[in-house]
């Protein structure tokens, strides 16, 4: 269901910073494209080399795990599978549970199996615009979140056209997963950025706190609303500003509803979540953002130690 680009963007995370190469003290940054986006991961470590490179092989194994695009990928042949059940890998099976999970937490409105929709909605090309209103609905009646179980590792499908998408998830599930990595490595201090999906590990080398910027709506990438100082935590944001086109006066975002197949108006025009972990945060802000104000703020409350931040689409 997302995302386009670095819609949270890091701040001071490239400064000099007294230290050798080599040393504890000196910020080493690894950038690259993964999941569909720029990310970048920062370290203060004396094996910094060694640990970024094993954490960006980290990311090419996920990324063949869930794009969903992806010729060979586990979720592409999930996809295109011939029998009604398949089983899992361990990180597959975790990312769909939690799908599965929210699925009914959001009483339906997050739907993992909103892939016919994203196949149908363009909202990379430059010259997007609104499907055939039966196509919209003959892909929404695909979209059934009821419709698949998860048993163990096994994923049974009722429906032979049911697809699975989880970009709302991978990135989140990933950011942890490296987290668990540079940690196991000795790793104390590092910034995680994928995209968007920002996890900080510890404090900088100097005691001070991570800063995270959160992206202005509609404004100039970069143009910050707020400025946040975090300690390992995780910072995910959804808008609807990231992917989306105008056609007839009418702004047409990325954030679909499964039920009627178009864009959702819930009087959000962002959502921030603060979280340990990134999968809660990934899938929380998604799930806020189709949930709308009163019961974004019921669901988060479920979870203890999660911060919500939102901005209104109309603020007055």
């Amino acid at each position: 269901m997302k995302r386009m680009g670095s819609m949270i963007c890091c701040l001071c995370l490239l400064l000099s910073l007294a230290g050798c190469t080599g040393s504890k003290n000196k910020l080493e940054t690894k950038e690259g494209l993964f999941f569909d986006t720029a990310i970048s991961i920062s370290v203060y470590s004396n094996q910094s080399e060694k640990v970024l490179k094993g954490s960006f092989e980290l990311c090419e194994e996920l990324e063949k795990t869930f794009s969903r695009t992806k010729e060979g990928s586990e979720l592409y042949q999930v996809n295109h599978r011939e029998e009604s059940s398949v089983t899992l890998s361990d990180d597959l099976a975790r990312v769909v549970q939690e799908g599965i999970d929210f699925y009914e937490i959001s009483e339906g409105a997050f739907d993992i199996t909103i892939a016919p929709l994203l196949e149908l909605w363009d909202f990379k090309s430059k010259d997007a615009v609104v499907p055939d209103e039966e196509l919209i609905q003959a892909a929404a009646d695909r979209v059934d979140g009821s419709a698949i179980h998860l048993t163990g590792n096994v994923l049974t499908f009722d429906r032979e056209d049911t697809e699975i998408d989880l970009g709302a998830l991978a990135k989140g599930y990933a950011a942890d997963k490296l987290k668990a990595y540079l940690v196991e490595e000795g790793v104390e201090s590092a910034m995680i950025n994928l995209g968007g999906n920002v996890l900080a590990i510890g404090v900088k080398a100097d005691g001070s706190p991570w800063k995270v910027g959160i992206q202005k709506p509609f404004a100039e990438r970069g143009e910050t609303s707020e400025v946040l100082e975090v300690k390992d935590k995780s910072v995910v944001s959804s808008g609807i500003y990231e992917r989306y086109f105008e056609q007839d006066g009418v702004l047409y975002h990325h954030i679909l509803n499964p039920d009627t197949g178009y864009p959702v108006d819930t009087g959000f025009s962002q959502v921030t979540i603060i979280s340990e972990s990134s999968l809660l945060g990934d899938a929380l802000s998604t799930v806020c953002l189709l949930a709308g104000p009163e019961k974004a703020e019921e669901i988060t409350g479920r979870f203890p130690d999660v911060e919500l931040h939102y901005v209104l689409a109309d603020p007055n």
